[in-house]
């Protein structure tokens, strides 16, 4: 929020108490703070009335809010943000929560899916939420491509990478693709990429399609975009993202809206292609982001919130994302740090397996 600082500055060091009491409250147990509970353990003597008068100013500033007539108060997302970004104090991952993250260090084993896929089960073990783990994309050379006709709307795309990884796409081949068309396109294709990543062939093979247009027929053509199309597309996108701990929303769920929320929720990670789009929004800086309620369309249905962090290669290139998702209550505090560590880590096994 960009006024958090001016709002910061205009509440006195009994206001600020009493809002950061009833977020750190809300945030331990979800329920509503009331002024009988701040006045035990205030820093100096005052009266519930006078608290009850601190915490209708916050609700006039937008910060608090009462769910029900004559209850206690809760922060509003508004309140959230400022909270987060003003009064929060984050610390080190305590030792038990690094060894459960570092526990997913594999023996020297070469299989990225597995290492991520455990990382993303002890995050939502650690955090007891809905973890998100955005794999980085394959960029080994290429080292052969070919398409295989499965029916007159069917096709398969077959890539082999050089250090011996293989990929297989189904796709739907341009009209009257012929095994002769088929060919015709692997051979365009393998003479121009060998060697390539398939960031580099992206960028070149339109201008060799037209350089070379008299060279490949107009069928052959189509199937070389096509073909290579899929390796781009949504399958990737959803291949790449890993959601692990969704049970771990139910169990904090209530009843009612609580719960509707949580099956709302449910419907936006299976729209993993919207998801992975989002992740990579942390491409756009480094460190820890938090994305409180509607602050992100996403999630705004679900009044979810995400903190997520970037993990990079050995270039200091983002190459991926993790996260942990739950309800707008979350305990930032605890869990800010342990995906900061989590995604650290990540970056640094990564670097040492290539």
């Amino acid at each position: 929020m960009t006024d958090t600082p001016n709002i910061l500055e205009e509440l006195n060091d009994r206001s600020r108490e009493v809002f950061r009491r009833v977020v750190e409250g809300y945030l331990a147990n979800g329920d509503p703070v009331g002024s009988r509970t701040l006045t035990r353990d205030f820093s100096e003597k005052v009266s519930a009335a006078t608290i009850r008068n601190v915490m209708q100013d916050l609700e006039f500033m937008g910060l608090l809010d009462s769910p029900h007539v004559s209850a206690g108060r809760i922060p509003t997302q508004r309140g959230l943000r400022m909270f987060v970004d003003g009064l929060m104090e984050v610390g080190l991952p305590d030792s038990a929560d690094r060894e459960k993250i570092d526990a997913t260090r594999g023996a020297g084993e070469r299989d990225v899916a597995g290492l991520l896929d455990r990382v993303g089960s002890a995050l939502s073990g650690v955090t007891q939420g809905a973890s998100l783990v955005l794999a980085p994309k394959h960029e080994a050379p290429i080292k052969h491509i070919e398409f295989v006709s499965l029916g007159h709307d069917r096709a398969l795309g077959v890539l082999v990478l050089a250090d011996g990884h293989v990929e297989n796409r189904l796709f739907t081949p341009p009209p009257g693709q012929t095994p002769s068309s088929m060919r015709e396109a692997a051979n365009f294709l393998n003479a121009l990429i060998e060697g390539k990543t398939l960031g580099e062939v992206q960028s070149v093979i339109q201008v060799e399609i037209k350089k070379r247009r008299r060279e490949i027929d107009s069928l052959a053509a189509e199937l070389v975009q096509q073909g290579l199309a899929v390796w781009d597309g949504d399958d990737d996108r959803n291949q790449r993202l890993i959601v692990r701990g969704r049970s771990n929303l139910l169990g904090a769920a209530g009843d009612g809206e609580d719960l509707d929320r949580i099956r709302t929720l449910f419907d936006d990670l299976e729209r993993k292609r919207d998801i992975a789009e989002f992740l990579e929004l942390t491409e756009e800086g480094h460190g820890v982001r938090i994305f409180i309620g509607s602050e992100n369309k996403l999630f705004s249905l679900s009044g979810s919130s995400l903190v997520v962090s970037p993990y990079m290669n050995a270039d200091r290139k983002i190459i991926g994302a993790v996260g942990v998702i739950g309800p707008t209550r979350l305990n930032y505090g605890r869990i800010v740090p342990i995906v900061d560590y989590t995604a650290q880590l990540v970056g640094k096994l990564l670097t040492d397996k290539s």
